[in-house]
């Protein structure tokens, strides 16, 4: 079965900044790729300088004369995460896109960061809020659109209050599921603070669908040496044209939210499922719906994080 291919149109981003974590593959690679490709000068946080050389010269490959450049982020370190917003800070530059897009996804056993969280939740949510707060002067500066990246799995499951870093029973598809509620409704409550504060932020969020990207790949760091079944029937899929999107189609949804002028609320694509197909508006998750639930995980993310940015 051929797939039909489809594209989205994005505008000259030329004057911008645009900041996009994960992008030495993958998805957040595809993203980069576009915002650089019209016109952005792109920054791409990566915590493997040989990958994020080689991410480099691909989209240079693409995208001659590309504005991109590296910094050193590891999101599931607080301590990176606070370096890389001191060296942007000092370069004082308004940030006018960021795409909260790395990730990781299902580790076969419990692992944390280096300051002790689960791993997933560490990296996935707290170091993203905590790189948010760090860098909400440049965001207010440019005016910024942020665009939290989820996962089909923020459909599913819950936030284990009761046991957030998963230390009594690890169960790793559900601790990527709450990774990702948290992710969203950060997202949300700094979309209703920025409104309320007049921040002149923009905050929305989207996610990929299903399409055959490293997550479920073999991933050495986390002590999976093999790839998974999933990604191997994902692979099968895509390549058939079945149901799934591509490697293509993956980075469309967050690159539509980024950057189309007037921003909706969640974004993914609009076939079968939301599993692959064009990019467009889609209705809230309902993990994401309830704005108490959203200002709780603001809070608990502050103490965690030992830094309070809520009144910018």
């Amino acid at each position: 079965m051929a797939r039909k291919t489809f594209d989205i149109e994005v505008p000259d981003l030329s004057g911008r900044r645009a900041v996009v974590t994960g992008a030495s593959d993958g998805v957040g690679l595809g993203i980069a790729g576009r915002l650089a490709a019209a016109g952005a000068e792109v920054v791409m946080p990566v915590r493997n300088e040989r990958k994020g050389e080689a991410a480099v010269a691909a989209i240079r490959g693409r995208v001659p004369g590309a504005d991109v450049s590296l910094r050193a982020l590891d999101l599931s370190s607080l301590r990176s995460v606070a370096a890389l917003g001191e060296t942007l800070l000092a370069e004082d530059r308004p940030i006018h896109v960021l795409v909260n897009n790395a990730g990781v996804m299902t580790p076969p056993d419990r692992q944390t960061t280096a300051d002790g969280f689960e791993l997933q939740f560490g990296t996935n949510h707290l170091g993203h809020f905590a790189l948010v707060g760090h860098l909400l002067p440049l965001l207010r500066a440019g005016r910024a659109r942020v665009t939290s990246q989820l996962s089909i799995a923020a459909n599913q499951n819950a936030i284990n209050w009761d046991d957030l870093n998963w230390e009594r029973s690890y169960n790793g598809g559900k601790a990527y599921s709450q990774s990702k509620i948290a992710l969203g409704l950060f997202g949300l409550e700094l979309a209703r603070r920025s409104e309320e504060g007049g921040w002149g932020i923009t905050s929305n969020l989207a996610h990929p669908g299903i399409a055959p990207t490293n997550l479920l790949a073999a991933r050495p760091e986390i002590a999976r040496d093999t790839d998974t079944l999933g990604v191997r029937v994902i692979r099968a899929l895509s390549a058939r044209g079945i149901v799934v999107g591509t490697v293509e189609t993956a980075p469309l949804p967050a690159v539509l939210a980024a950057t189309t002028p007037r921003a909706g609320t969640f974004y993914g694509p609009s076939g079968f499922g939301h599993l692959g197909g064009p990019p467009a508006e889609q209705a809230l998750y309902s993990r994401l719906r309830n704005a108490e639930e959203a200002r709780r995980v603001w809070r608990m993310s502050e103490e965690l994080v030992e830094r309070a940015f809520a009144r910018g």
